[in-house]
């Protein structure tokens, strides 16, 4: 696994057979946080192998073990939760946590997952071992990416301006709202994979695709909208490496990653011969899809060649007569997970928020200390700049950084001041992750 290890294989193959699905009344218990750092040290150790191409037995464990409708029933439960139940939470006259951590790891959980998947789905064999549950997936990058175009029509990406949100609260909805982002974009990568498979995919996860969806018309108005790049203060900047990065004047031709994620898609969702022969051309599907026409240019072609296919075939579609949509009686399978979960905790929402606040969401401080050294376990700093290459940033301003703070060892800063600053956000934080590295 190359020289920085975080799991032995036999602990990598331990942590993937004991994943399992949680009731989202459970949702950030005792159980349910060891599984967390489970997958966060998975999610770590997969992007380890990846990086130092050293094979991927992350990605083999979770294909042998069938453990992919697992993290997919798990990206889903929590996703409920946080439209669901957090709201409520937060809506509670007796919630005011001292500490907003454990519940900061529920929200963070949808990351992780996506994370994790959008690593291993880049191996056709991860989508196969799906099974049904990608037409789950599938919905899931749906809602996400439409959301992504509503918000591109609205201002574009949320931004980080802490000095607004004084309650704990308030930020870490704030955090929330900056993770929605972030996990979309994570989406479009794993719903990029998928396409990949079009051609050994069911014909009821093809017509959710093609049909339900009509996802190549929402693959366009992400191309026109591009919210992963934006004008800022005269400069062009580009959504890369979890922040915003000004693109140099020299760069600005270059096909960007997430560019080339739907351009890809594209391509597979309308040249390959199961999509084209299941893909109703009506005419409010020919007019978006000749938009393309305008982004094909010569140096986009340079750089992915085989998109010059896909000029053909919209100059054939120009001259194609539209066709009328389709009326055929067809029996397909539905996702399950979505509808199945919203009926067993309908009408529940309230009593679960209740039940968490009182149970899960106010631990002591004793709990919280042995709760920070696991999270120092899991976090080990060797294996998080390993794994996030890029010069560290500033935990207040966002700036480039240097400076670590010299007792917890955790956050980064440019400059005294800004520590000074950021002190009363960070105190406590900082006090529970030293005892917990005193404890050990």
């Amino acid at each position: 696994m190359g020289d920085l290890e975080l799991l032995l294989p036999g602990e990598a193959d331990e942590l993937v057979r004991g994943l399992r699905s949680f009731p989202l009344r459970e949702m950030g218990s005792g159980g349910w946080n060891q599984q967390h750092e489970n997958l966060e040290k998975l999610n770590m150790q997969a992007i380890l192998d990846a990086t130092a191409s050293q094979g991927e037995p992350i990605q083999e464990l979770l294909v042998t073990h069938g453990k992919i409708p697992t993290l997919v029933e798990e990206l889903i439960a929590v996703e409920m939760w946080k439209q669901k139940v957090f709201p409520v939470l937060c809506r509670l006259e007796d919630f005011k946590p001292q500490n907003t951590f454990p519940i900061y790891m529920v929200v963070h959980h949808e990351a992780s997952i996506v994370n994790l998947l959008e690593t291993v789905f880049f191996h056709k064999e991860v989508c196969e071992s799906a099974e049904d549950t990608v037409l789950d997936l599938v919905d899931y990058c749906h809602r996400k990416l439409t959301l992504l175009v509503a918000r591109s029509g609205c201002g574009g990406s949320p931004e980080e301006e802490e000095s607004q949100y004084s309650t704990p609260i308030q930020e870490l909805q704030k955090q929330a709202e900056l993770m929605e982002f972030e996990i979309a974009l994570k989406a479009l990568s794993v719903l990029r994979y998928i396409t990949d498979c079009v051609d050994s995919l069911s014909l009821s996860t093809l017509n959710r695709m093609l049909s339900t969806h009509n996802l190549p018309c929402l693959l366009v108005e992400l191309l026109e909208h591009s919210p992963w790049s934006r004008q800022e203060g005269g400069k062009a900047q580009q959504f890369e490496g979890g922040r915003w990065q000004t693109v140099a004047p020299s760069e600005r031709q270059k096909l960007s990653k997430l560019d080339g994620q739907v351009w890809i898609a594209l391509y597979n969702l309308l040249l390959s011969p199961e999509a084209r022969a299941r893909y109703c051309l009506t005419s409010f599907a020919k007019g978006q899809l000749l938009k393309l026409r305008a982004f094909l240019t010569d140096t986009l072609l340079d750089q992915l060649p085989s998109l010059a296919d896909l000029q053909g075939f919209l100059a054939h579609l120009a001259l194609t007569e539209t066709q009328p949509p389709k009326k055929d009686l067809v029996l397909e399978q539905i996702p399950e997970i979505w509808e199945r979960l919203e009926r067993d905790n309908r009408g529940k929402w309230q009593a679960i928020a209740k039940h968490q606040l009182r149970h899960i969401f106010s631990p002591s401080e004793q709990d919280l200390r042995l709760q920070a050294r696991r999270w120092a376990e899991t976090y080990r700093l060797d294996v998080l700049e390993a794994v996030t290459p890029e010069r560290p940033r500033c935990a207040f301003c966002r700036a480039e950084a240097s400076k670590r703070c010299s007792r917890c060892r955790n956050e980064w800063y440019c400059c005294r001041e800004c520590q000074v600053k950021h002190w009363e956000k960070h105190g406590k934080a900082c006090v529970l992750a030293a005892q917990g590295d005193r404890a050990k």
